[in-house]
């Protein structure tokens, strides 16, 4: 039985071996763990990584950064308000932030290459969280990882494998690096994924409510083939979505379901690429997959290339040399070390120190409950990737005249270039402030400034966010304590989103529908335009008193009953029930429905001359409809120019649209080129600037404009864009 019961402990450990990589007598002692974690693995696949991700972020600074378009983002004396994480952190003069992009770039490229590695790490990462807390409004879940990744890479010894580096010191030339490396680029690519699968366990999601839209996608038109629409939401894209982030870690990480892993999240991660804008992150992805294998990898992958290519291929042999990173077992005849070190028990403290930190940070809410709204913390460091969709039917900013007590109105994101302020407490404090500092330039003294944004969140009513009677200026704010002014998410209503898509099917293609809800003792002023020619609001829930102000009129309305709006006027909805109220407003477009119905006659018209079953001569406002000519004319008809122009457009769409594989490929060159060359020209000019001093006005115009030159196709797409764009109904 003692024998039988060794054989059995032999064949867990095995198992445990095969499985995770280590035996659980590794994990029994602090000295075991630190021999672990320092343990000797080949560089190989760290090396691929390190050139993959500096390639990756070299790129994704002319883009997602903002390089091609610094000078629109930090033009020198524009009144501007920011959003840095810290009030204390201000952008540089715009040729130093050019500066400042250099070195981050050079970083990028010099971890690419693996040349002077830590000091190129420090270039990168120190320039990249500058440029990160610089503006919380570009903050997301990709570009936090990019900066964790490079943070990681500084105390790695990545520069060992494929390096100038290993050129110019032969010590470091194919060194084994220790196992923590791998162990904090995996375990953090599993966090990505699992806590983006718990996150996505919100009733929203789970129920299809979050990204719905997306089911439209011409991607998803293979499962339309089988499935309806609905069913694609809820089974495609959300429930393969949450089964995808809760197993990819893993598949990818057991031998016997990496290749589905790979599989997988391969094609998960290029449908992403086509679905959303999101830059280089799915390519970022796509790289980290890799890290999964086994480490030496890319010495099978390289072998198989001819050996006139190996010299400069990646090394296939000979095998890894010892490093002093490592701890080696006590009768290795390669070891350098058979003792643990006080840098390796450092190494291994700031594994496990990282570990846990990447573990608590998606759920330390409850500590920053200043930056909480409906959704839990700032949005970047917590996974919840695409949980959360948004609308905004209404922005109003109304300011006070401290002194003479006038009232005014602003145009929403004045000052600003940014629209995620609508949805974030501290975000709507900070632009509060600054426009109060703003403000004084203008006679406007004192000024008092309030918020009315009206936010539907995963379909739901559209509601206040915020407490449209506070002064921001004045409220208090703490990241520390619940923000005060936030207005409840009605989660209590969610279950009337199963109504909207009855009432919304049952209305014809050229009626609209609006979903409100509202607070008690709150009151929604809005204007019916006068091409809405038929509108009216009916109450779903509470009571409501509407006001038709140019009648001095109000008229009490309950559930079921709905009232008719006058165009061209003001108006006023008051909640006057103990609860919250809902109702909808019902309209159409009665402009927009008689311009398509006058295209719709032109149309006709135009096939009719072209086929020639048209008897009756055209009038000279008409010709164009065959001629196309004179198309500007100021004597042509105005329906008739817009028709051409939109035809004009939906043969650019159509032309695109059909475009084969080396169209696409050569329209996709050229905008990267032009991208890439108004970035390094302005940079050129930003870097001159510092060297030698500003030149004189004149030059510096004609320099900027050829740095704006683009190709002609664009400009006339540009063009053609600009005229047929929606406000023209």
């Amino acid at each position: 039985r003692a024998v039988m019961r060794g054989k059995r402990a032999v064949e867990t450990e095995s198992m445990m071996k095969r499985l995770f990589g280590f035996e659980k007598e590794d994990l029994s002692s602090w000295h075991r763990l630190v021999c672990l974690l320092n343990r000797p693995t080949d560089p190989a696949s760290l090396g691929i990584f390190r050139f993959l991700f500096g390639m990756i972020m070299a790129i994704d600074i002319t883009q997602e950064r903002g390089l091609s378009h610094l000078d629109y983002k930090y033009l020198d004396g524009a009144p501007v308000c920011r959003f840095p994480l810290f009030s204390f952190l201000q952008p540089l003069p715009l040729d130093y932030m050019y500066l400042v992009y250099v070195v981050m770039l050079f970083g990028a490229v010099g971890i690419m290459m693996g040349c002077f590695y830590r000091l190129s790490c420090l270039m990168f990462i120190s320039t990249y969280w500058y440029i990160f807390f610089l503006d919380k409004t570009a903050w997301n879940n990709h570009s936090y990882l990019y900066g964790l990744i490079g943070f990681q890479l500084t105390f790695m010894d990545a520069n060992r494998y494929w390096s100038i580096d290993g050129l110019r010191n032969p010590p470091k030339k194919n060194a084994q690096v220790p196992l923590w490396n791998y162990t904090l680029l995996r375990f953090q690519i599993f966090i990505v994924y699992f806590i983006a699968g718990i996150k996505k366990l919100d009733a929203d999601w789970v129920e299809g409510y979050s990204m719905s839209y997306l089911a439209h996608h011409w991607l998803f038109d293979p499962f339309r083939m089988i499935l309806p629409n609905e069913m694609v939401s809820l089974l495609v894209v959300h429930g393969g979505g949450l089964c995808l982030d809760l197993s990819a870690g893993y598949l990818l990480f057991f031998d016997a379901t990496r290749p589905f892993g790979i599989f997988f999240v391969s094609y998960f991660h290029c449908m992403n690429s086509q679905l959303f804008s999101i830059g280089m992150f799915a390519y970022t992805m796509l790289a980290t997959s890799p890290l999964f294998c086994y480490p030496d990898w890319p010495r099978h992958f390289f072998a198989r290339f001819p050996e006139i290519l190996r010299p400069v291929l990646p090394l296939t042999s000979p095998p890894p040399q010892p490093s002093t990173s490592c701890v080696y077992p006590d009768l290795s005849p390669a070891a350098k070390t058979s003792k643990t070190r006080f840098k390796h028990k450092l190494a291994t403290l700031f594994t496990i120190l990282y570990l846990a930190e990447q573990l608590f940070l998606p759920y330390s809410h409850f500590i920053t409950q200043g930056y909480n709204n409906w959704t839990n913390g700032l949005y970047g460091y917590s996974w919840d990737m695409m949980v959360h969709s948004r609308s905004h039917q209404h922005v109003k900013i109304t300011y006070k005249d401290g002194k003479t007590g006038d009232v005014g109105y602003l145009n929403p994101g004045v000052f600003t270039q940014s629209r995620r302020w609508k949805d974030h407490g501290d975000m709507l404090k900070q632009y509060a402030t600054c426009l109060s500092r703003h403000l004084p330039h203008y006679n406007i003294s004192d000024p008092e400034i309030y918020f009315d944004i009206w936010v539907s969140i995963n379909e739901r009513f559209q509601q206040r966010i915020f407490d449209p009677r506070v002064n921001i200026v004045k409220a208090d704010w703490s990241p520390f304590r619940p923000n005060p002014w936030l207005m409840p998410l009605l989660v209590d209503l969610s279950p009337w989103r199963t109504k909207f898509q009855e009432i919304e099917g049952s209305l014809d293609n050229q009626t609209e529908i609006v979903f409100i809800a509202d607070f008690p003792g709150l009151l929604l002023e809005n204007y019916v335009s006068e091409d809405l020619g038929n509108t009216s609001v009916q109450v779903l829930q509470g009571q409501l008193n509407v006001e038709i102000v140019d009648e001095k009129k109000n008229y009490t309305l309950q559930p079921g009953e709905q009232k008719q709006l006058p165009a061209g006027a003001y108006h006023k909805v008051y909640t006057v029930s103990e609860g919250p109220s809902c109702y909808m407003y019902i309209y159409v477009n009665t402009t927009e429905a008689a311009l398509q119905r006058n295209f719709t006659k032109l149309f006709e018209l135009q096939e009719r001359v072209r086929n020639g079953t048209e008897t009756e001569p055209l009038p000279p406002e008409l010709q164009s409809l065959v001629t196309g000519e004179n198309e500007g004319s100021e004597a042509m008809d105005p329906v008739v120019q817009l028709f051409l122009r939109r035809q004009r457009r939906m043969k650019e769409v159509k032309k695109r649209r059909e475009a084969n594989v080396c169209e696409r490929l050569n329209r996709f060159t050229v905008k990267k080129y032009y991208m890439l060359r108004r970035a390094f020209l302005m940079t050129a000019i930003a870097m001159r600037n510092l060297a030698v001093g500003l030149p004189p006005l004149e030059q510096l115009t004609r320099e900027v404009a050829f740095a704006n030159m683009k190709e002609p196709e664009t400009e006339a797409s540009q063009d053609l864009k600009d005229e047929v764009g929606h406000d023209e109904l």
